[in-house]
C-alpha cells in the first residue's frame, strides 16, 4: 500500500509535524522519488515505504541522505527496527499480509537528524530493509567493546587474612574504566554513528551472613594507619563468626549496576548493565583472657 506523508516545519517558536493519508492524483509523482519540495517555513517529502513498488530511488536508510535525481538532497533519514512481539493477525500494520509473510518493522524517520523532528510509524516489508539500522544495536555494540566486569575487589581482612567479630571490615574497588568507569566507546555503521559512557551507580555487597551493605562510592582502601577505624563510605562489621560456613569462610560478592548513556543517529537512551565479582573472608571470634 502507498502511502503519503508530510512533514511540516514552522520557523518561530512551535514546530508541528503532519502525516496525512491523502491520495495521489494521477500527475503526482509517486512516492520512493526521494524529492524535497521546501518552501522557506516547510518541506514536503515523499518516501517509498520498504517493500512497495513505486519508480524512482528509495530514500536511503543509512543516515545519509539521497538525492531526488534533480540534483537536489532528500533531508529525511530513516531506520528500521523489527517490531517485537509482531502485531496479532488481522492488525492493519499488517497492510492486508498475514504473519509469515514478511514482517512489520518500526520505521523512524528524521529531518536532518535532529532529535526534534521525527516520525515513528509501523510499516511491513517483506524482505529487511536494507541500509537501515537500530541505533540501540549500535549502542550495545559498543558496550561490547567495553569489556565492563565486575568490581576489582580490595577488602580488609584480606583474603587468607582473617578478621574478629565485631572488628570493621573495609570494602572497595579499584578505579578503573572496566572495573569501575567512566569508559566510552563507539559503533558505527554506514553514516550512523554512536558513543555510549558507562559508569557504576552502585555496589551492592553480599557479605554472606544474609546481610547486604549497597555503596554508591567505590569505597577507601584501607591503609595501616587507620588502625580500627570504621571505613567512612562503605564497610561493615561481622556479628558472628565463620566457623560454621563451608571452608570456614564467608563468601563475598559485590555486584555493580552500570548506568550506560548513549547518543547518535538522532536518538539517545540508557542502558542498565550488573557484573559481579566474588572473594572470600574468615571471621574469627574475639577470645577474652581472664
Amino acid at each position: 500500500m502507498l502511502r503519503r506523508r508530510g512533514a511540516s516545519i514552522t520557523a518561530a517558536l512551535l514546530i508541528a509535524a503532519t502525516v496525512s493519508g491523502n491520495a495521489y492524483a494521477a500527475d503526482n509523482p509517486k512516492p520512493g522519488t526521494g524529492s524535497a519540495d521546501c518552501t522557506m517555513f516547510s518541506c514536503r517529502v515523499e518516501a517509498k515505504e520498504p517493500g512497495s513498488s513505486g519508480r524512482g530511488q528509495q530514500t536511503n536508510t543509512g543516515g545519509s541522505n539521497s538525492s531526488d535525481g534533480k540534483g537536489r538532497t532528500s533531508p529525511v533519514t530513516c531506520t528500521y527496527k523489527k517490531a517485537a512481539p509482531q502485531p496479532p493477525a488481522g492488525s492493519p500494520d499488517w497492510e492486508g499480509h498475514k504473519p509469515g509473510d514478511g514482517a512489520v518493522y518500526e520505521q523512524t524517520c528524521r529531518y536532518k537528524n535532529s532529535d526534534d523532528f521525527s516520525i515513528m510509524r509501523m510499516v511491513w516489508a517483506a524482505n529487511p530493509p536494507k541500509g537501515g539500522v537500530d541505533p540501540a544495536v549500535l549502542a550495545q555494540r559498543a558496550v561490547d567493546k567495553m569489556r565492563l566486569r565486575g568490581p576489582a575487589i580490595g577488602i580488609v581482612p584480606k583474603p587468607g587474612g582473617h578478621g574478629l567479630v565485631g572488628l570493621p571490615v573495609w570494602m572497595w574497588t579499584a578505579k578503573t574504566p572496566e572495573a569501575y568507569g567512566p569508559n566510552t566507546a563507539t559503533a558505527s555503521t554506514g553514516a550512523v554513528t554512536v558513543t555510549a559512557t558507562a559508569k557504576v551507580d552502585q555496589i551492592v555487597w553480599d557479605m554472606g551472613d544474609g546481610h547486604q551493605v549497597t555503596c554508591t562510592t567505590a569505597g577507601t582502601p584501607y591503609k595501616s594507619s587507620y588502625g580500627k577505624q570504621s571505613s567512612p563510605d562503605c564497610g561493615y562489621r561481622y556479628r558472628h563468626s565463620s566457623k560454621d560456613e563451608p571452608g570456614k569462610k564467608y563468601p563475598v560478592t559485590a555486584t555493580a549496576t552500570w548506568s550506560i548513556d548513549w547518543r547518535g543517529g538522532g536518538q539517545t537512551g540508557q542502558i542498565t548493565q550488573t557484573r559481579q565479582s566474588q572473594t572470600q573472608v574468615s571471621i574469627g571470634q574475639l577470645k577474652v583472657l581472664n
